[in-house]
């Protein structure tokens, strides 16, 4: 017998006005259903994620963590069918509980995102427990009722509660742990005799507590509260930034200005890290220690070395970027760059599957796309790797202590070998041989007292006088 998590994520989600299924909208670029995933124990013996609305997009996110390696546990899905109230969620789920040999369950909603990591671990590792919340204004917010020694005595949705019982400022969080067996039998039992006619869980949870001591543990607010608004996603949003600033701050990270700084949870970050305002670091990014990070500039599942400079406004997605590199500003590094130590990209230079050795530059106005460039090579202004040719990509290798000359195209596929020099302006469309010279240019003509002539005829053309 082993402890099994069931996370409920079946919800439509009406006020989110949305065709994205709830539980997939982000929280600093995560969705809700993955942090919640994400807060599993290792040591499950499964998690059931209950599904309908938006099925088959939960089902192919759930596969992609999967295969991504960022889930803790193996996961299995049920579908809910038209959905009847949360105790009918988990009817649906019996099957599959017997299945996995169920003997603890756990339940977690796949809205509530915040819940940590150190919160579930408890739960999972209590025999009856649910988690509760204490607010000022409870809302729509089910009310937790203890008997005077603190087990749980009755649990009321708000729709169904007398106002005695709405005064009360205890409210469900929605996360239990239980025993399946005693679970098990009062799920089969339930009713949909209340005022939505559906079937709820709690009820089943108060049929537990009949049998067994349910205990009722408080957490803080943020830790329960659920994502059902686009109101509520930026205020989870907020709570989320907090709690992460606080943690990296303490690890000597520096925030300029930390109510606009993101930065996700998969984000890790080492020491004496500089973040400037607007910058947005989401998925799996790590920044090496003593990197600044310039304002504006957004960072997807990309590795920063130590001491690099990234100027401002740089957009950088599945790149690596080396040790002591300077980077921007505008600069975009796009998927499958890798830059060594001591590259420098430059402003408005846009790099993908680019591979730059050490100290090569490319400092203005250059598209770098399916290259290789050598330790040492310089590449001008406005130098361009031609590397499609309406059908497929071609690659450009050039190679150590190049000089590109302003202005080039580089027609691949293409090899420049070691030391060569190309003339600004050229075309090249031939490989070019180690510390070779290559020119491409039509040859210049200068006529003595042209441009007066000229302009006197364009004038006559135009009729101006």
């Amino acid at each position: 017998m082993s402890t099994v998590a069931v996370i409920l994520a079946a919800g439509l989600g009406t006020r989110m006005k949305s065709r994205l299924p709830k539980v997939l909208h982000p929280i600093l670029g995560d969705p809700s259903l993955l942090w919640v995933l994400r807060a599993l124990p290792s040591d499950l013996g499964g998690a059931v994620v209950v599904v309908h609305h938006g099925k088959e997009q939960v089902e192919r996110a759930i596969g992609a963590w999967q295969t991504a390696g960022l889930l803790p546990c193996p996961i299995s899905t049920v579908d809910q069918g038209v959905p009847l109230g949360t105790g009918h969620a988990l009817q649906a789920c019996i099957p599959e509980l017997d299945r996995l040999g169920a003997g603890q369950v756990v339940i977690l909603c796949g809205d509530v995102p915040l819940t940590t990591p150190g919160t579930v671990q408890r739960l999972c590792a209590s025999e009856a427990l649910l988690l509760a919340m204490d607010l000022q204004t409870p809302g729509a917010y089910g009310r937790v009722l203890q008997h005077p020694d603190g087990r749980l005595a009755g649990l009321v949705e708000a729709k169904d509660a007398t106002p005695e019982q709405l005064a009360v400022q205890r409210v469900n969080g929605g996360a239990y742990s239980l025993p399946w067996p005693a679970l098990r039998l009062a799920l089969l039992g339930l009713t949909n005799d209340n005022a939505q006619r559906e079937y709820y869980l709690t009820d089943a949870v108060v049929g537990v507590a009949r049998e067994i001591p349910v205990a009722v543990e408080v957490c803080e607010p943020e830790e329960l509260a659920g994502m059902n608004s686009r109101h509520d996603q930026a205020a989870l949003q907020a709570a989320a930034q907090r709690r992460i600033e606080r943690h990296w701050m303490a690890e000597g990270v520096t925030f300029l200005h930390p109510g606009s700084i993101l930065v996700g949870p998969r984000v890790h970050l080492h020491q004496d890290v500089i973040l400037e305002p607007g910058v947005r670091l989401e998925g799996a990014v790590v920044v090496g220690e003593g990197t600044q990070i310039g304002q504006g500039t957004v960072i997807t599942d990309s590795t920063l070395g130590p001491g690099v400079e990234v100027r401002p406004y740089c957009v950088i997605e599945r790149a690596l970027v080396g040790e002591g590199s300077k980077v921007g500003p505008f600069a975009r590094l796009r998927e499958g760059t890798e830059l060594a130590e001591k590259v420098h990209i430059g402003n408005f230079v846009e790099t993908k599957k680019a591979k730059l050795q050490r100290g090569a530059k490319a400092n203005h106005l250059a598209y770098l796309g399916d290259t290789e460039v050598g330790e040492g090579t310089n590449i001008g202004a406005g130098v361009i790797t031609c590397n499609y040719d309406g059908v497929n990509k071609h690659r450009t290798l050039i190679g150590r202590n190049v000089f590109i000359g302003s202005d080039t195209q580089l027609v691949a596929p293409l090899v420049i070998g070691d030391g060569v020099l190309i003339g600004a302006g050229s075309t090249i469309t031939k490989d070019v041989p180690a510390d070779a010279l290559a020119l491409s240019r039509a040859p210049q003509v200068n006529r003595e007292g042209g441009a007066p002539r000229l302009r006197t005829r364009q004038r006559k053309g135009t009729g101006l006088s």
